[in-house]
């Protein structure tokens, strides 16, 4: 499903070049769970968001199911985004004055669908979830553990077949921890693509493989 052949990513802070991914090859089939683990400035993040098409590389090729990523426009890489990948972020990413159901079903309103679906899948996810009773809550209302739930309902709201998660459990307490770590297990039994930047080897050892980089490199 993932084909990365050679990519390097550079970045130009104040004349000063600074080498983020050097020459990476990985290839990831559907259905896979991969941890990307390494020390911080590793690469784990950039990596992982040239895979969710938030970023380009600076060199090679990215292929999602046969498509030449790097050479799509603008608008060709937004419509990935919405339709193909969902996102899970360590500080959530939730609107502050948006509802549960409402940051869930914001994503669904980019693709054009209609007040009455919206409404009700985002509902359908929340109560997955575990989220019944948090319907109208504001993601202030909420403890971590549960704004992470919702940032997990809004990543499958519009059935993505690949889900990336950057440090999903890194602002949760162990419990909270647990039950993402659990929905993860669950989204990659149901066939999806799930790939996660971690630091903790615990939870990378729930992963199917594990990726490690160091330096911008992938290493064994």
């Amino acid at each position: 499903m993932i084909t990365l052949s050679d990519i390097s990513k550079t970045y130009f802070m104040g004349g000063t070049s600074i080498k983020a991914l050097a020459h990476v090859n990985l290839a990831i089939s559907a259905g896979e769970y991969i941890a990307l683990v390494g020390p911080s400035g590793s690469g784990k993040s950039t990596l992982l968001h040239i895979m969710g098409c938030l970023d380009r590389p600076s060199e090679g090729t990215y292929r999602l199911d046969n498509v030449a990523v790097e050479k799509l426009c603008v608008n060709d890489l937004a419509e990935i985004r919405n339709r193909r990948i969902g996102f899970i972020f360590q500080s959530f990413n939730l609107m502050p004055r948006l509802s549960a159901w409402e940051n869930v079903a914001l994503p669904m309103r980019y693709a054009g669908r209609g007040y009455q679906e919206r409404h009700e899948r985002a509902v359908r996810l929340l109560e997955r979830v575990g989220l019944a009773e948090r319907l109208h809550h504001r993601p202030g209302e909420m403890s971590g553990g549960q704004q992470q739930r919702v940032a997990i309902a809004r990543a499958l709201v519009n059935d993505p077949s690949v889900i990336l998660a950057d440090e999903p459990t890194g602002n949760l307490d162990s419990h909270s921890g647990a039950e993402i770590v659990r929905l993860l297990e669950e989204l990659s039994k149901e066939g999806k693509l799930v790939i996660i930047v971690t630091h903790d080897m615990e939870l990378a050892k729930k992963a199917q493989r594990i990726v490690r980089l160091f330096d911008g490199n992938i290493i064994l």
